[in-house]
């Protein structure tokens, strides 16, 4: 069973990491996850203000995700039609990877441009609104791929910690 618990949970891991980038999945919740069932293992002792920190850690940051963007886009003045757009950027940059992962950075630019175009008549202001929602998007998804990586990290070094316990069939 500690095997199962530890590789769904290293899975979840990695889901929780490609969350990061993409907006339907939530990133740190999801390695939270991972973090958790890594706990549940017998092998491994519960730590429950660890699991505690990192689920607040994880919450603070989902919320994040939703207004830093919102304060970018806002603080340029922007609307919420650059936000829709920069959304609809990236998951063009996901469907048609034309660009690769330049295409990741580009496609939520011009979505967010695009957006602030079809509701603003002023490209200047357009262009200033798009930049800022394309700034809010880009440290909001800094913030979750760098909490899910360290989350990452914590799992690698808990596992490590404890492989005896984890395989007892390698020793």
């Amino acid at each position: 069973m500690d095997i199962a618990l530890l590789i769904l949970g290293f899975i979840l891991m990695l889901v929780g990491i490609l969350g990061s980038f993409l907006p339907v999945l939530p990133g740190p919740p999801i390695s939270w996850v991972g973090l958790l069932l890594l706990h549940l293992t017998k092998a491994v002792p519960q730590n429950w203000t660890f699991l505690g920190i990192t689920a607040v850690v994880a919450v603070v940051v989902l919320a994040l995700d939703y207004i830093i963007p919102a304060m970018g886009t806002k603080k340029f003045g922007g609307s919420r039609a650059g936000m829709v757009g920069t959304t609809i950027g990236l998951l063009v940059s996901l469907v048609f990877p034309v660009l690769g992962i330049f295409g990741i950075i580009v496609w939520p630019f011009v979505g967010a441009l695009v957006g602030e175009l079809i509701n603003k008549a002023d490209q200047k202001t357009a262009l200033k609104a798009a930049f800022g929602s394309f700034m809010g998007f880009l440290t909001g998804t800094f913030l979750k791929f760098l909490v899910a990586v360290v989350f990452l990290g914590f799992f690698i070094a808990k596992a490590w910690e404890y492989r005896a316990g984890l395989f007892p069939f390698l020793d």
